[in-house]
């Protein structure tokens, strides 16, 4: 039986300026995400029907059913190309789920990019309707590993000039920040959109322009856990930890660095300080 491998990497948003809202209550956001090194692993195997077994240190709690979004992106593109045949998927959990990281999001399209290979048919392109009904981040981690502009309702992607060479420290206490409560708090929802990225940033340029950007998020996130606070203040803290803030709507939080030396220094002191925190150093892809 065939079997295909792939890596679902973790989806960082630099930035998220939420520049609006629709009137069916829909966010209109304005992010720089990039995607880093920590990533889920997952295999697809050739089979009668299609089944989901999940392994890893984060597997607790990630149901293997129907309602997983690996076995929705599965079904997508099974009904959309009118696949017969179905397949084993085996999605081993290394990067925390509810943690504002697109875990969940990056296996599904991991998923559909592994079983359009495997099946030998063609894969969906992000701006489908399929894709667009899996979530908001489904287009972008569709383009991984690329650093893009990603803006409307997750479904406007554009290119970026290339960033300097640089890593990061990601780091999420153990709490849960609910997404949608989050956006529920947030307050001011008509923000300014991102800066244009400029062309040819080095490192000291690109962390400036970074620091002038926001996570719109990270008001209402913090309200809501307080150790978001607690996580970017460590990291802020450290040297060589150039500009810090919050992915997403958390709980993970970013240190950008120079290099993965400058990272993995940085991880081991603050793991070792907060020995329940997860924290991995990441080369920026």
């Amino acid at each position: 039986m065939a079997t295909i491998k792939g890596t679902a990497p973790a989806k960082v948003n630099l930035t998220l300026h939420v520049t609006g809202q629709r009137d069916d209550g829909y966010h209109l956001l304005d992010s720089l995400v990039v995607f880093a090194g920590v990533v889920d692993r997952l295999s697809a195997t050739s089979a009668p029907d299609l089944r989901l077994q999940v392994t890893g240190p984060f597997a607790m709690g990630v149901p293997t059913d129907a309602s997983n979004l690996v076995m929705r992106a599965a079904k997508a593109l099974q009904q959309a190309r009118g696949v017969k045949g179905g397949a084993f998927l085996n999605l081993e959990k290394n990067l925390p789920h509810a943690a504002g990281i697109g875990g969940g999001s990056s296996d599904a399209a991991a998923t559909l990019t592994l079983l359009a290979d495997l099946w030998g048919v063609s894969p969906l392109s992000p701006d489908m309707p399929e894709v667009l009904a899996l979530g908001a981040d489904l287009p972008v981690c569709l383009r991984a590993p690329s650093p893009i502009r990603m803006s409307g309702v997750g479904d406007l992607l554009s290119a970026v000039p290339p960033l300097p060479p640089c890593a990061l420290v990601l780091v999420r206490p153990p709490v849960a920040v609910p997404t949608q409560a989050v956006f529920k708090a947030l307050q001011q929802k008509n923000g300014s959109p991102m800066e244009p990225l400029p062309l040819g940033l080095d490192f000291d340029g690109f962390s400036a322009w970074l620091a002038r950007q926001r996570n719109d998020l990270l008001r209402p996130a913090r309200a809501i856990a307080p150790d978001i606070s607690a996580a970017i203040a460590k990291l802020q803290a450290q040297p060589g930890v150039a500009a810090a803030g919050m992915s997403g709507s958390g709980a993970t939080c970013y240190g950008l660095v120079k290099d993965m030396a400058t990272a993995r220094h940085v991880a081991r002191v603050i793991q070792v300080s907060h020995m329940n925190w997860w924290v991995a150093p990441s080369a920026v892809l």
